[in-house]
């Protein structure tokens, strides 16, 4: 089989970013990249903010960031009324799992595809509450089908009081049938929390399609917003029972503003960010998420072949639109989250590329993004390098 050619570049793409060019950059997935356009407006923000601090947060900070909000919902196809805006998506599970109201006995349902960072979130709302969480494992190959009726299978109602799938899953970088999943917890009368992190401006579904009680999904990784800017979106059913883990001089406003509000906050990001949906909208959202498939197809094949991994053997995203692929490394290496850690800091040092590197289910897999800055040579280096130094370990 033939490697995938590679997509046409986006011309002065590149330039729209301030990234060392002496880095290949192929980790967008992690923290993103923020425009300099976006940049600059977050900036001049902060000036206005420190120009006269008293007047920035009391004299209509409140409507600005509601004024945000509703353009960021529209791109998101979500309620504004139901959307409130959160530093992550992290952030936004913690302020569903302790809104839920747990109590013993009453259970989490995950699967191993899940992020590390809303696991520790699940364990530590169970250890307060004397809930206890369950997870359900996934293969890596497994149909849409196939999932479904793992989830489906795995549900306790009257037991079961969340479930958490992941829209694209961070470790595995699979897409996951959410409609499907929250249709079907819905018909056991389990709420749903779609964790989204990869979603906005990356994927084309919109979040009222999906459905779910909890959408949270990060604008700074695929949407070019600053850094700490994310949606969480709730069903009307629950917004009333929704409370911020800080509370502030806005609760008594319901939600979203007892969410959002923070009081010296820095929020100057979310303000900001609509300007990166602008930059996105310039390039062309369509030709974006086209591109950047592409180049990670193209990365997943060379590195792939360069380590020996047959193309039958390279997992497959689940859909044309999906910017990061897996590549499987060799067996015994980057198994353990250490070890992945090292890795991944050794690739950055001796090779001078910035990577994701996670260990799953015993096998160590190497996760690749494509992003409008990258170019098919970052990619056929990386290639080229990588089998001396999984040589040397």
């Amino acid at each position: 089989m033939t490697v995938p050619q590679p997509p046409e570049p986006i011309p002065g793409a590149r330039l729209l970013f301030s990234l060392d060019p002496s880095v290949s950059h192929l980790n967008h997935g992690s923290f993103g990249a923020v425009p300099i356009a976006v940049q600059r407006a977050q900036q001049r923000l902060r000036d206005e903010m420190e120009a006269d601090p008293l007047r920035f947060f009391t004299q209509g900070l409140v409507d600005r960031i509601a004024h945000a909000r509703r353009h960021l919902a529209a791109f998101l196809g979500a309620d504004p009324d139901g959307t409130a805006l959160v530093g992550n998506v992290t952030a936004g599970a913690a302020v569903v799992l302790q809104s839920l109201a747990l109590r013993p006995g009453d259970e989490i349902l995950t699967t191993d595809h899940g992020y590390g960072a809303v696991a520790l979130s699940i364990a530590r709302e169970c250890a307060r509450t004397g809930a206890v969480s369950r997870t359900l494992p996934v293969p890596l190959t497994a149909t849409d089908e196939e999932v479904v009726e793992i989830v489906r299978a795995g549900l306790r109602p009257g037991r079961t009081r969340l479930l958490i799938v992941d829209q694209l899953t961070s470790p595995t970088a699979r897409l996951f049938p959410a409609a499907a999943l929250v249709a079907v917890a819905r018909e056991q009368g389990v709420p749903v929390l779609v964790d989204a992190a990869h979603a906005p401006g990356m994927l084309p579904a919109t979040v009222a399609s999906i459905g779910a009680d909890f959408w949270v999904g990060n604008l700074h990784k695929w949407a070019y917003a600053p850094r700490g800017t994310a949606a969480l979106v709730v069903a009307p059913s629950w917004r009333e029972k929704i409370q911020p883990l800080v509370v502030s001089w806005e609760q008594d406003s319901g939600f979203p503003t007892r969410v959002e509000w923070q009081a010296t906050l820095d929020y100057t990001g979310w303000l900001a960010a609509p300007v990166g949906l602008f930059t996105l909208r310039s390039l062309g959202i369509d030709r974006v998420r086209a591109h950047n498939a592409a180049l990670a197809a193209y990365g997943q094949r060379v590195v792939g072949d360069a380590l020996g991994v047959a193309p039958e053997r390279l997992p497959e995203p689940g859909g044309p639109a999906v910017a990061m692929r897996l590549v499987p490394l060799p067996p015994g290496v980057a198994t353990t989250l250490d070890a992945a850690r090292e890795l991944r800091a050794r690739i950055a040092d001796r090779l001078s590329a910035e990577v994701s590197v996670a260990g799953w289910n015993g096998r160590g897999y190497l996760r690749l993004c494509g992003q409008v800055y990258n170019t098919p040579d970052e990619y056929d280096r990386l290639a080229v390098r990588l089998p001396t130094l999984l040589a040397q370990r």
